[in-house]
């Protein structure tokens, strides 16, 4: 592929409902800045766009959960979200947000565009509605059970149990977020992206991107083959960018209409002159860097929407990440089971490289992996400290030992000529993976060119020969001189801070990327005495971190109260003390166990999905808390007569509810 003239490269925007945390710089942040980064040394033209998403259902939950406007959640969460950004070295060239009254008219007019050339398809339809809050219910107001996998609580745009995309009307048993209460349908218009229709120029866009990841490329696949649907462009909410048509009274834009967007508002507001030769010149490369979840946003929907308008640049590539876990979990906000930057920053003062090197080396690029705090420590102590650090200070250490800091002069190169010839092709590496958004492969050769060194000075030993041979100990330490600048250079894109450092530490400023060579360091040029670059990390510091982490999700870990039921609702609950007599497991089940209960009233057959914490002869005989006037309901070609009584944490493991003592069956639980 040919080299384009400008690089427009954006992180997808965050919800301003909730801090960073390491999966986001995992998914996005880290991969983006790395490239861009990249870019810039390389003397490209690239803009680094980013902001807040402060539109859409998380918004108004988080306000709605914490008593404050939507507007108060968004303002206090840009603020920590842009400090924690900046102060963690992420190079935004603008970091905007989608409230501002810029994108609103931006968003306003992209829709008119459309709706001018009659893209929308204006449609009545059935949705959702809370009676008891009186407003119609998207997506995220609503929870129910995944027709995919049965998780309870999934949502109606999608199940993140299993990951399924879905709509509220797939949902079994939907439920209203707002009161708790079961919705009723009710008839509204929205205008919607006929997706159906325009699913030909998405393919044909989507079958040429033949250098596209592959986890990128199949969740399309998936998406196309299921045939797209018409997807509602407009919402009924009260917080978001205002429908700018007559009839559409009470009514947003779809948050994943305006959101990317934000992109080009963003633009606009940092270069106003120049905007459009970023977003409809052909000479200009859109990269969009996002996590998992939003592929088929950046993919499908926002190239449809921009194909639609006809002025606009297509994305070239989405780099889209997988999901990072931690210690062996999915992260959860809502548990609090999270590594949150601002406290990292905290916790380890100028320690941002040491973070950016652990999730370099561990990121989710074709896969979800997992970030661990010994991990953590002994990438820092066994690679940081003792390859690179160790290096650099290896070689100002000798420098200032033997030729009093001073760059020592050499007449040539050639007996040492391969080490640069290596050199030149780590770099050749590093420059293709970071193109390929292979970072972790590209990290592994940066920290080769501090192997290469290290080697260089073991198998040299200049130490030991300085009597013998003080000439040879020149050009030893004048060409270890010359890899330590080259490592300031090459670790930039990914260890900006420590890159700084070593170049505070030479003497030199920054340096282009067709810098990296054999003659970077001129002859008595003065150097630092020694350079401490890291420091290890003690045990004491890593427990307190997992103290920390463990204790904050305990004391998050408690499912919240349901909403307020009548006594009358309470009396209508028949839950009696019963004994499993049979038990086995389900054919073709990997959780129900079938079970047969003597309520005192009768015997009953009853399904569980309990198989994973029990077996068939661990619940034998044991006595239970059955809930007895329940509607039958079949499963798995059986009909079950009733429901076990059991504790369920936050984290989804089940425990048997029983009596205390060996009460006779069919006594009532009151």
């Amino acid at each position: 592929m040919s080299q384009k003239k400008r690089h427009l490269v954006t992180a997808a925007l965050i919800y301003a409902n909730g801090p960073i945390h390491i999966g986001h710089l995992a998914g996005c942040y880290i991969p983006s800045d790395l490239y861009v980064r990249f870019l810039r040394l390389k003397g490209e033209d690239v803009k680094f766009i980013s902001g807040t998403d402060e539109h859409g259902v998380p918004i108004t939950i988080k306000a709605r959960d914490e008593k404050k406007s939507p507007q108060e959640v968004v303002d206090y969460y840009y603020n920590l979200i842009n400090d924690s950004f900046n102060e963690f070295g992420i190079s935004f060239d603008i970091f905007s947000r989608t409230s501002r009254k810029i994108h609103h008219k931006t968003s306003s007019d992209f829709f008119l565009n459309l709706y001018d050339k009659k893209t929308f398809k204006e449609i009545t339809s059935s949705q959702y509605y809370d009676e008891k809050e009186n407003q119609f219910l998207s997506d995220r107001y609503i929870i129910g059970k995944c027709p995919t996998c049965d998780n309870e609580n999934a949502y109606g745009d999608q199940c993140e149990s299993c990951g399924k995309t879905l709509s509220p009307m797939d949902l079994k048993n939907p439920k209203s977020t707002l009161s708790g209460n079961t919705p009723v349908l009710k008839e509204t218009k929205n205008w919607y992206l006929p997706m159906d229709k325009l699913q030909g120029n998405i393919e044909k866009y989507i079958n040429a991107k033949k250098d596209w990841k592959s986890n990128v490329i199949g969740q399309c696949k998936s998406w196309l083959n299921d045939g797209l649907k018409p997807r509602a462009m407009t919402r009924d909410l009260d917080w978001g960018v205002k429908v700018p048509i007559k009839g559409a009274e009470g009514k947003v834009l779809y948050v994943w209409f305006d959101a990317p967007i934000g992109y080009i508002t963003a633009t606009k507001e940092l270069d106003p002159d120049n905007w459009e030769k970023y977003w409809k010149d052909e000479e200009s490369s859109l990269v969009h860097f996002i996590g998992k979840d939003n592929i088929v946003f950046h993919t499908i929907i926002f190239p449809m929407m921009l194909m639609e308008h006809g002025d606009y640049i297509l994305p070239e590539n989405v780099p889209a990440n997988e999901f990072m876990n931690l210690e062996g979990k999915k992260i959860s906000t809502s548990r609090n089971w999270a590594v949150w930057l601002h406290e990292y920053l905290k916790d380890f003062p100028n320690m941002q490289d040491e973070l950016r090197y652990c999730l370099i080396t561990n990121l989710p690029e074709n896969k979800d992996s997992d970030f661990s705090w010994k991990d953590f420590q002994q990438k820092n102590n066994n690679e940081l400290v003792a390859i690179l650090g160790n290096y650099v200070n290896r070689v100002f250490v000798l420098c200032d030992k033997f030729f009093n800091k001073k760059v020592p002069k050499i007449s040539s190169i050639e007996i040492d000529k391969q080490i640069f010839s290596e050199l030149e092709n780590i770099k050749e590496k590093i420059e293709s993976s970071i193109r390929a958004y292979k970072f972790r492969e590209a990290m592994s050769y940066m920290i080769d060119v501090a192997r290469l060194g290290n080697k260089y000075l073991t198998d040299t030993e200049p130490w030991k020969i300085f009597k013998d041979d003080p000439d040879r100990v020149k050009a030893i330490i004048h060409n270890s001189i010359q890899i330590v600048a080259n490592i300031s250079i090459l670790c930039e894109p990914f260890l900006p801070f420590t890159s700084k450092k070593i170049k505070g530490h030479l003497n030199i400023s920054d340096l282009s990327w067709d810098s990296v060579g054999s003659n970077i360091m001129p002859t008595d040029h003065i150097i630092s005495g020694k350079a401490h670059i890291f420091s290890k990390i003690e045990d004491q510091l890593i427990e307190d971190q997992i103290k920390k982490l463990k204790l904050s999700n305990e004391n998050n870990n408690v499912m919240p109260q349901k909403n307020t039921i009548e006594f009358d609702d309470f009396t209508k609950v028949d839950i009696r003390v019963g004994t499993v007599i049979e038990a086995e497991n389900v054919p073709k089940s990997d959780k129900l166990l079938k079970l047969k209960v003597d309520t005192g009233l009768d015997q009953r057959t009853i399904l569980s999905g309990i198989s994973k914490y029990y077996s068939p002869d661990d619940i034998l005989n044991k006595k239970v808390m059955v809930l007895i006037n329940l509607k039958p309901r079949k499963m798995m070609g059986f009909e079950s007569q009733g429901m076990l009584l059991l504790a369920d944490d936050s984290d989804g493991n089940l425990s048997l509810m029983q009596p205390d003592s060996d009460i006779s069956d069919g006594s009532i639980v009151a």
